[in-house]
């Protein structure tokens, strides 16, 4: 981000912390409740013989707002992408993106004047709700899970605890070299196997069942149950050892973390993207089958 003189950066910062909801005191708020209540005094004052539908005046100038809304929102997943623009212009962007796609909700349900059907009208009425929904989710997570992250890291980031989780197993090791052989096989596969990602599932769960530094804190407790005697410098090497595990679990536990918040934050797209585009071709076979087709 460019910023020519010290009142751009001091305006930059105070929007950078500020809330994409509040931004401006709701201001894209207030225009997405304008927005609604100009729809429902448009679908009131219209009153066509036979009832309300998308054909009317009224149903084409719902309609057109509908689809020109739909088409701004999809344009805006691109230009967010764009590094080159100041971040409080993408703030500003956002709010209006959650504001007016919540007010499109309905806009187009008036729009349809509360008519469906097994037809491309009604397929594009569900995708939009659909993406209306995975965006809905997406400003849930954006709301709750960074400062989550901030919370778990402590300073950390993800590279430094993987890194702070392989010093760890190097510790291990030399410490395993003073132990008995069934806890120093344990140790090893608690090093060999360390497993933070993973499969979508254990992203977003966060449960891994097969943790082998889990299996490996357990398989010294029960050792610790059924050996009859040990050496001094055993005890203190078995000590050394749990005392390293503990760490590198309690680590684990906040690498895993971090990923499942990232993958929670991430996922929805997955989703929203493709309906989006799926979206905007039931909106062009929605606007094809009205003008050229009826």
């Amino acid at each position: 981000m460019s910023i020519s003189d010290h009142a751009g950066a001091a305006a930059a910062r105070t929007d950078r912390h500020e809330s994409f909801l509040v931004y401006k005191r709701f201001r894209f708020l207030k225009i997405a409740v304008a927005a609604i209540a100009v729809s429902l005094a448009l679908y009131i004052v219209d009153a066509p013989y036979g009832g309300r539908y998308g054909g009317t005046w009224a149903g084409y100038v719902l309609g057109t707002v509908a689809a020109l809304i739909i088409l701004w929102l999809t344009w805006f997943g691109y230009r967010k992408r764009s590094y080159l623009k100041p971040e409080a212009k993408l703030v500003a962007w956002l709010s209006a993106h959650v504001y007016l796609g919540l007010a499109l909700i309905v806009i187009a349900t008036l729009h349809t004047g509360f008519h469906f059907g097994r037809n491309v009208h009604t397929v594009a009425y569900v995708l939009m709700c659909l993406v209306i929904a995975t965006g809905m989710f997406g400003v849930y997570t954006y709301g709750r899970y960074p400062q989550r992250m901030t919370e778990n890291r402590r300073g950390l980031t993800l590279r430094g605890m993987l890194g702070r989780i392989a010093s760890l197993d190097d510790e291990l090791r030399s410490a395993a070299l003073g132990v008995d052989d069934a806890t120093a096989a344990l140790v090893e596969r608690s090093v060999a196997t360390t497993q933070v990602g993973g499969s979508l599932w254990e992203q977003l769960s966060g449960q891994y069942p097969g943790c082998r530094t889990a299996a490996a804190l357990a398989g010294l407790d029960w050792l610790d149950r059924v050996s009859v005697s040990v050496s001094p410098e055993q005890v203190r090497a078995t000590r050394q050892l749990r005392m390293l595990l503990e760490e590198k679990a309690l680590l684990l536990a906040r690498a895993r973390r971090d990923v499942t918040y990232k993958a929670m934050m991430e996922v929805w797209l997955y989703i929203h993207v493709p309906l989006s585009f799926a979206l905007v071709a039931a909106l062009l076979a929605h606007v094809i089958a009205v003008f050229y087709l009826w």
